[in-house]
């Protein structure tokens, strides 16, 4: 009876909006655009290194970086 019953209730799958290779460059475009604004920040801290090693002098830190 439970293999009658699963017989026929045979769901028809929904089409996909684009093809599957769609899918993947869409995710792979993404990671590109990540991968660039992260690349973007690469040297923030660099650019801001007299205005540390100012604050440091001014507060009586040691020559390092914490």
């Amino acid at each position: 009876m439970l293999s009658t019953l699963l017989a026929e209730v045979h769901e028809e799958l929904a089409p996909m909006i684009a093809p599957p290779w769609v899918f993947a460059l869409v995710a792979a475009v993404i990671f590109i655009v990540l991968g660039f604004v992260t690349y973007s920040y690469r040297d923030v801290a660099n650019r801001h290194a007299d205005k540390v090693a100012a604050h440091d002098a001014e507060h009586g830190h040691g020559g390092g970086h914490h």
